[in-house]
This record gives C-alpha cells, structure tokens and sequence, in this order.
C-alpha cells in the first residue's frame, strides 16, 4: 500500500517537469521567431536602401516591388508547406524553415509599422503580450475541453480570411475593416488557449529529442501565428497613426 501511496505522485512530478520543460522550448523558439521578426523590421525600417528593395516608397504610402511581392506571397507558401517539412524534414530543416518564415514575415510587417508611431507599436505590443500571456494560462491551467471552442473558431478564421478578400478587393470599406480586426482578436486570442492545450495534449514524454523538437517548432509556430495577428488587428483598431 506505501508503494502505491507514494509512486503515482512520483510520477505526476517527472511528467509535469517535462510538460514544463517542452512548454518552455516551445515558448523559447516562438520568441526568438518574434525577436527575428522584429530585427528584420527594424533594420528595414531604419534603412531606406534597404527597404526600397521590396517597396516602392511615395509620399502616398508604399507598395510592394517585385521582388517585395515574393517575400510577401512566401511566408503562405511556407505557412501551406511546413505540414509537408514537418513529416519529412529533419528538426534542424524544420528550426530553419521556422527561422526563415519569421524573418519574411518582417519583410511583410514593415508598410503597417511605417503607417504608425513607435510608441503606439510598444503600447499595442504590450497590450498584446498581457493578453497572450493571460490566455496561455488559461489555455494551460483549465480543465475545460476547448477541442469544441476550437473549431468553432477555426470556422470564424475561414470567415475572416473570405471576408478581408471581399473587402480588399471590392467593398473597400473602413467599417468593415474595423470589423474585421475586431473578430479577429477576438479568433486569435481565443485560438491561443486552444493551441496551449493542444500543444499540452500532443506532449509525450518518452519520444525521441528529434520528434520533439519538430513538435516544439510545430507549436511555437502556432503560437507565434496567434500574437502576430492579435498586433496587427489590435494596432490596427487603437494605433496612434503618423
């Protein structure tokens, strides 16, 4: 009876120490995807030679040059293949792949950070690091299935996606602009508790280091997805334009 009394805490312990120690290299490398991310910017936006290469810079804004259409276009065509890398590719293809994606996606970030002042962009990315972190505990201390609230938000991102092309491309409406940024904080910080607790579930604790490491990546790229678009929706809604 002492056996039984005193191995199942045992190990409870060895399991959660390395669920902790799985969520935090799936936060560590979704950080450094956001320290890239925000690199890459910066030095694009404080570089005018730089930035020049993928925009065409007027007094009216900025648009996308060639060779900016394609670093625009290859983070989807990453985003459409990492399933593929994920499955067949080693962990190191699978980091640079991450790696790669994060930096593009400074490249695509930089014509709405040229539209607002810096302390609006440090505001709203606090703003949106408490909201992220509040949701992440959430997603990871609830005992709530979330699988159900999950799809039901995977079906308002497919919304999203249809309702931003309609807009973009025939309605062309500020109201309906605004909406749009306003669901999607509200689909993206709801999706970041379900992906903590989808990244909780996939946690096995006798896989190899290789297998992973590419779910790690797998999760942080979710992860990274989810506060990437709660800033650009979020600064797009309470963002101090130049």
């Amino acid at each position: 009876m002492e056996n039984k009394i005193y191995t199942a805490p045992v190990e409870t312990t060895v399991v959660n120490e390395g669920l902790r120690q799985y969520l935090m290299k799936v936060f560590n490398y979704m950080a450094g995807g956001l320290c890239i991310t925000a690199l890459v910017s910066w030095l694009m936006v404080s570089n005018p030679s730089i930035l020049r290469i993928f925009y065409n810079i007027t007094p009216q804004g900025a648009s996308l040059s060639g060779f900016g259409w394609l670093a625009f276009l290859a983070p989807l065509v990453i985003v459409f293949a990492f399933g593929w890398v994920i499955n067949r590719g080693t962990a190191s293809q699978v980091k640079g792949v991450f790696w790669l994606y994060s930096a593009l996606m400074g490249v695509s970030l930089c014509p709405i950070l040229l539209l607002y002042t810096g302390e609006s962009i440090t505001r709203v990315f606090l703003i949106t690091a408490a909201t992220f972190g509040a949701m992440s505990l959430y997603g990871y201390t609830t005992k709530r299935d979330l699988s159900g609230m999950g799809s039901f938000l995977f079906m308002g991102l497919i919304g999203i996606i249809i309702a931003s092309l309609v807009n973009a491309f025939f309605l062309k409406s500020t109201g309906m602009s605004y909406a749009i940024s306003f669901i999607s904080v509200l689909v993206f910080t709801g999706l970041t508790a379900y992906d903590i607790q989808n990244i909780k579930a996939m946690y096995v604790d006798y896989e190899d280091s290789e297998t992973a490491s590419k779910k790690a990546v797998a999760g942080a790229l979710s992860l990274y997805l989810d506060f990437i678009n709660i800033f650009i929706h979020l600064l797009q809604l309470i963002g101090d334009r130049k």
